[in-house]
């Protein structure tokens, strides 16, 4: 499933599609962590954690660009395409999910409460945290969090997040 570190060269084709499984799939995370792409890109990573601060990592565009070619670096720390999924697996009080500050939000994230409410969220251009509460902002056990390395300083982020009481938007700035 993952290529990355190889000396595979050219386009590649399955014609019934790829997946991934064991255990290395999902990484458990218990304290603050600096996400790479070699051990969280492409994984589910359940948070277990209240109040951990988690950082994706910076987003590296220049390196091996794609009109470079196939075939060019195996190595590239270019990591435009990564996609981080989390799980809220424990109550979220404190939980942060941040970029380097420099890298931003884009995208969307929904809010939902039992009651019915549901809200959908934007960040704004210089969004580059959200903050998950376990009530307003989300971080209920069952919250779900997409986070993709879109272009140079823009993360998309995705999300449907469980919370309780006037619910509020996640994002705010460092």
């Amino acid at each position: 499933f993952f290529m990355a570190r190889t000396s595979f060269d050219g386009p590649v084709r399955s014609l019934n599609g790829f997946y991934g499984t064991g255990p290395g799939m999902v990484v458990n995370i218990t304290a603050d962590t600096t996400l790479t792409v070699a051990d969280h890109a492409g994984r589910l990573i359940t948070v277990n954690d209240a109040d951990c601060k988690i950082t994706l990592p910076s987003i590296v565009t220049t390196a091996t660009p794609s009109a470079a070619g196939p075939g060019d670096d195996p190595n590239t720390l270019n990591n435009q395409g990564a996609t981080f999924r989390f799980y809220i697996e424990t109550l979220a009080t404190d939980l942060d999910i941040k970029t380097d500050g420099t890298d931003k939000f884009v995208g969307s994230i929904g809010v939902g409460v039992s009651s019915g409410s549901f809200e959908i969220y934007s960040p704004g251009a210089s969004n580059d945290v959200m903050t998950y509460n376990g009530t307003t902002t989300g971080g209920i056990v069952g919250s779900y969090i997409e986070c993709t390395a879109l272009k140079s300083a823009q993360y998309l982020v995705q999300g449907v997040l469980v919370g309780s009481g006037s619910i509020d938007t996640p994002f705010a700035d460092a």
